[in-house]
């Protein structure tokens, strides 16, 4: 629980945040993180009145370590309590390079996306006929696509970024196909295929928590279909046949629907394998200490 605010105390702190003594530095920074997120309006106001370049640089360096803790606080909240809501969890993930992001515009978005498809759909349309309808809303009406150009962009997992640009890679074109899908009953679920990301569409009539489990096979998959692809509908022979390509051998988890949390760890490890070609080491320390945090959250 962060600590009360005191004016005279923020204002008293934020006239050392020029002291060259690294010691009292730590000391404050220390102070201003224990306030939490309420003392960034405080912070930022500081850093526009100020024309010390250390003491804006170490402004920032603040209000960076709030937002990433209250970040991480969020996320271990959201996978140990909150999994079942997709769009939050990508949202947070968005938020760790968007902290300020408008979650409301982002939510429009979908929902107007997610009305494009419920005009057209039907439940007397069969499964296959639901999934054209889907791909023919994000990818002909919204020209949602793969970014094949730009495929390591770290662009290409921030879910406000990719609502924006329209495009994406696997993981998250998929997470947008699936919450469209879910949020009009249609029982569409990611698969952690190595290598890629694809969708399953599965026996509406199946158990989920049985589909993901360790054990289980994936008879109740009716097909699969490829986002990234423009909503490529193909069989698990096709999976048998990317999987000798890989010279891996086939494992359940390949066929089957992952949990949400799993799909979380995978955007941030994209993300990872993103900022280590851009030699961003600050951002690869936090999150991998952000994807260590889930690894542990069963």
């Amino acid at each position: 629980m962060a600590a009360r605010i005191s004016k005279k105390e923020i204002s008293a702190l934020i006239n050392l945040l020029d002291d060259p003594d690294e010691g009292i530095y730590t000391h404050v920074k220390d102070k201003f993180i224990s306030f939490g997120t309420k003392v960034i309006p405080h912070l930022e106001l500081a850093w526009e009145s100020s024309f010390d370049m250390m003491m804006q640089k170490r402004i920032e360096e603040i209000i960076h370590t709030i937002q990433y803790e209250t970040i991480s606080k969020e996320l271990c909240n959201w996978a140990k309590k909150e999994q079942d809501n997709l769009l939050k969890g990508i949202l947070l993930v968005a938020r760790y390079q968007y902290p300020d992001l408008d979650e409301e515009k982002i939510i429009k978005q979908i929902n107007q996306i997610k009305q494009d498809v419920w005009l057209e759909i039907n439940d007397e349309l069969t499964a296959l006929e639901k999934v054209k309808i889907i791909n023919h809303i994000l990818f002909d009406v919204h020209q949602f696509s793969g970014n094949i150009a730009n495929y390591h962009a770290p662009q290409n997992s921030f879910f406000n970024a990719v609502l924006e640009s329209k495009k994406g890679n696997p993981v998250s074109l998929g997470i947008l196909y699936m919450i469209i899908a879910q949020e009009l009953k249609i029982p569409i679920y990611g698969v952690n295929l190595p290598e890629h990301f694809i969708v399953a569409y599965v026996n509406e009539f199946a158990n989920l928590l049985n589909l993901m489990d360790s054990n289980a096979e994936a008879d109740n998959v009716l097909f699969y279909v490829n986002p990234f692809s423009k909503g490529i509908i193909f069989s698990k022979k096709d999976i048998d046949q990317f999987l000798v390509q890989l010279k891996l051998d086939p494992k359940a988890s390949f066929y089957r629907p992952c949990s949400n949390l799993d799909i979380i760890k995978r955007v941030i490890r994209n993300l990872i394998y993103s900022y280590e070609k851009l030699g961003h080491v600050e951002k690869i320390e936090e999150l991998n200490v952000l994807l260590n945090t889930l690894d542990k959250i069963a």
